[in-house]
């Protein structure tokens, strides 16, 4: 373990969509490396709950929207996003919930050394779910874990997308045929004994990205273990939800949220 991981380098202010929420760009570090991010706090000190938030996609597909966090952190949480290594100016190379599971890790760090912070949330969106499990079994204190449209299979992306199908191969170094512990080893399904924190599942029925079959595998396994989890199933949408329904997920997921923390 790298002594100065989450170690807060630079940090420049960002324009923020909402007034009442300021957004900052950090650099931080992350097994030595330099590794970019970006802070969404409400004006003001008063403590409240941090919010790890775990973007989706690989380089500039699913990018950290500022309004996104903005959201969140207007829901009343500190929140952080990494952009994971090699992405808007950090170091190293993105490889798709193998190292790079490391910047989430060390970003959770970063949270907890914020003095404003209290417990700290985990959320996923898409291959976000994959980091935030990960994440959540690293660090036993962590207050919830909330994976949305969130990948719970390697081998299952693999087999179901097609289009990712190259890049996965380059970064995992080829197919589950050929490598089954690369995939495994970024799937959070075989290690779910270690995960102390409540789960919330949501996912669409209907979604084509990451299919419905990675929430259901999830929710499955959890209950096996007697888990505490909750699943939420939205029978008519896809990966991503129209934009009231959308708004209306986030209040449900964020008052869900902090009936967790201690």
């Amino acid at each position: 373990m790298y002594i100065n991981n989450g170690k807060i380098l630079e940090q420049t202010r960002f324009p923020s969509p909402n007034p009442n929420v300021e957004l900052t760009v950090i650099t931080y570090l992350s097994n030595g490396l330099r590794v970019k991010g970006m802070l969404a706090a409400p004006i003001g000190d008063e403590p409240m709950d941090g919010f790890l938030y775990l973007r989706g996609g690989i380089k500039n597909v699913g990018k950290v929207r500022p309004a996104r966090i903005a959201q969140f952190a207007a829901e009343g949480f500190i929140v952080f996003a990494p952009h994971y290594r090699g992405n808007q100016g950090g170091e190293g190379n993105e490889d798709f919930a193998g190292e790079d599971r490391d910047d989430a890790f060390a970003a959770f760090l970063l949270l907890k050394s914020l003095s404003r912070v209290r417990d700290i949330h985990i959320f996923g969106f898409s291959r976000g779910g994959v980091m935030a499990l990960l994440t959540g079994i690293h660090f036993p204190e962590a207050a919830s874990v909330v994976t949305w449209g969130g990948v719970s299979d390697m081998a299952l992306t693999y087999k179901e997308r097609k289009d990712l199908r190259r890049m996965m191969k380059r970064v995992i170094g080829g197919t589950p045929d050929k490598f089954p512990e690369r995939y495994q080893e970024r799937t959070p399904l075989y290690q779910l004994e270690r995960l102390a924190a409540p789960v919330l599942i949501i996912h669409g029925v209907k979604d084509h990205n990451v299919s419905v079959e990675h929430a259901y595998r999830l929710e499955r396994r959890l209950r096996s273990l007697e888990k505490p989890v909750d699943g939420w199933y939205f029978s008519e949408f896809t990966h991503y939800f129209p934009p009231a329904e959308n708004r209306k997920v986030v209040e449900d997921l964020s008052k869900w949220m902090k009936n967790q923390s201690r």
